[in-house]
């Protein structure tokens, strides 16, 4: 087997076993889709955003494709199409990094810190220089209409068949079962 197939079951592996929700689109491990949650304290918070990754074949040395699948307004990340303009993903990826480093690093630093002046979405970054507080409400906004649980839930469910566990019966620890019966004695 070689080096980057190895490295890429590697770190696909580390992130099923993650806390994260992956979906792999095929048996290669090259493609596949993480939940996103928005980091806490940023007007992202709440948010759920599905990810699309792709790992090149030579992967770790070169790095990957992320594509946010639903709408975010974020002055790196490209509004239509979801692609990312991360320098560490893009000029400054070293094969030392994983996907795991991504998820709890990168992406969570790209939205805490964006970069105005290196956007890919224009009215987002003249929005977050010119008026802060309304960039954080459009942000906001958008985490409401694009990226809420009913959101993402509701754009699931239209995109795929939907087999959650909304029909698994939930157990009710509060029954009035009688406790046992005390014999006298």
């Amino acid at each position: 087997m070689s080096s980057p197939r190895r490295r890429i079951e590697t770190d696909v592996m580390k992130m099923l076993m993650s806390d994260y929700e992956v979906t792999l689109v095929n048996d290669n491990m090259q493609e596949f889709y993480v939940r996103f949650k928005g980091p806490a304290e940023t007007p992202f918070e709440g948010g759920i955003w599905k990810v699309h990754v792709e790992l090149p074949d030579t992967y770790p040395y070169k790095s990957p494709s992320i594509g946010f699948m639903n709408r975010i307004f974020h002055p790196n990340i490209d509004e239509l199409s979801g692609s990312v303009c991360l320098d560490v993903i893009n000029q400054t990826w070293s094969p030392m990094f994983d996907m795991i480093n991504i998820f709890e690093v990168f992406l969570p630093q790209l939205l805490r810190y964006p970069n105005p002046s290196d956007p890919l979405n224009g009215e987002a970054a003249a929005l977050l220089m010119r008026d802060p507080t309304s960039y954080d409400v459009k942000v906001k906004e958008y985490v409401t209409r694009f990226a809420s649980k009913d959101a993402t839930d509701q754009a699931e469910a239209e995109s795929e068949d939907d087999d959650d566990l909304s029909s698994v019966p939930s157990f009710d620890e509060d029954d009035d079962e009688p406790a046992g019966k005390m014999d006298d004695v």
